[in-house]
């Protein structure tokens, strides 16, 4: 850690009239960054700069910060580090943002951008890693984007034989009231299982809302807040969106939007090009929870099989062995258990056979729980007397070591 990353955390960035930077510890190791080798994005560019204040190089950490600031004229986060390291050759600095004529209003939020992205240097890549919740994808789900909040960063993995692999990250802005989205207008951001509803261009976004628009930059991709799950937590609001961001700025804070998740317009396209609407899933968590591969096929293979055994036991006409997949507090949008069994009773009595295919099965762990599970699924149903194909959704919690199906619905 250099003194002016102490700075970013707080410390003091102590300069010297002979240029020079006196670090307080070993020098920052620049890391690939977004899927590629250090040095040709911004944010590699920026903590090149710390690694060479942290070596004595104060006239070399300004000649890296101006690359950043001739390729990215709009961040201000390097405007402000650059007024930091020519102050610097004067007096001490005792925090980012000591130069005179630093925009007062904005200094504290480019403080917070300065540390998040010092925290993601400093994170490793997860290469042989997956987040717990990638338990299966289907074969057409060819990417997945996994939003943490807490290092304020969106990860992409690409689906290789259902199994996830990372490709990239990508540093985000999450709400300005931080978490866990409730009510309409609370500029939170909500914590759960998504999926990509709607993809939405600069020309759109300008037709729809005029000059507004220009807060979206390059484009939106609107997700599927509230799903099932916030619905019967009593979460409310609607129109949460991964965008870009204005064009006379490169990034925003930490905290600054509405909701919604914002990356800079380079970032948001090269997300963009990957996504599919209706398909791509969009996860959610404060923390990602990583796992090995093994652990991830563990729980792939238990939850699978839980699912099976539910299929294998409708299939029987045994209504009161499949009853046994249901959770106690089981409810549907319209129905809960005592309503449905009484249902399915009924239906399977006029019955003489049923046939039952699953395809295309996905399975997410629900961020935050270890217990709940996410399953949707192509249902192709055919029975003695009716034959019907459906997309369903079911949520699954584990309830004394088993797991049973808590929501039943389509998707």
């Amino acid at each position: 850690m250099t003194v002016l990353v102490a700075a970013v955390c707080g410390g003091v960035f102590m300069g010297t009239r002979s240029g020079r930077a006196v670090p307080t510890a070993a020098s920052v190791q620049i890391p690939a960054i977004n899927g590629h080798a250090a040095g040709i994005n911004p944010e590699a560019l920026l903590f090149r700069t710390l690694n060479e204040v942290s070596n004595r190089r104060l006239d070399s950490a300004v000649t890296e910060i101006d690359k950043v600031i001739r390729d990215y004229p709009n961040f201000r986060l390097a405007h402000l580090i650059k007024g930091d390291l020519l102050l610097a050759r004067a007096r001490p600095l005792t925090t980012v943002g000591n130069a005179p004529g630093a925009p007062n209003h904005r200094l504290e939020e480019l403080r917070d951008e300065a540390r998040a992205r010092l925290a993601r240097s400093q994170h490793l890549r997860p290469v042989d890693l997956v987040p717990r919740y990638l338990v299966q994808m289907r074969p057409e789900q060819r990417h997945a984007l996994v939003v943490d909040t807490a290092k304020s960063t969106l990860y992409v993995f690409e689906n290789r034989g259902g199994e996830a692999r990372y490709v990239a990250d990508y540093y985000i802005t999450i709400g300005k009231n931080g978490i866990d989205k409730f009510k309409e207008g609370d500029k939170k951001t909500p914590l759960g299982v998504y999926h990509v509803t709607d993809s939405i261009p600069r020309d759109k976004l300008y037709a729809t809302y005029g000059r507004a628009s220009e807060l979206y930059g390059q484009g939106a991709l609107p997700i599927s807040y509230p799903n099932e799950w916030d619905r019967r937590q009593g979460r409310e609001g609607y129109g949460i969106w991964l965008h870009g961001v204005p064009f006379d700025t490169y990034s925003r804070p930490p905290r600054a939007s509405d909701g919604c998740v914002a990356l800079t317009n380079a970032d948001f396209e090269a997300i963009a090009r990957n996504v599919q609407v209706g398909v791509t899933p969009v996860i959610i968590a404060h923390g990602v929870e990583w796992a090995g591969v093994d652990a991830a096929r563990a729980l792939r293979t238990e939850l699978t099989r839980s699912v099976e055994n539910w299929r294998r036991d409708w299939e029987s006409l045994d209504t009161g062995k499949y009853l046994t997949h249901y959770a106690a507090n089981f409810s549907t949008s319209k129905v809960d258990f005592a309503q449905w069994s009484e249902q399915k009773r009924k239906i399977n009595a006029g019955k003489a056979w049923i046939r039952l295919k699953l395809d295309k099965v996905t399975i997410f762990l629900y961020p935050g729980r270890d217990d709940l599970a996410v399953v949707s699924f192509d249902q192709d149903y055919a029975s003695s007397n009716l034959a019907q194909q459906m997309r369903k959704r079911q949520y699954w919690i584990r309830e004394r070591g088993a797991w049973r199906i808590l929501y039943e619905g389509s998707a």
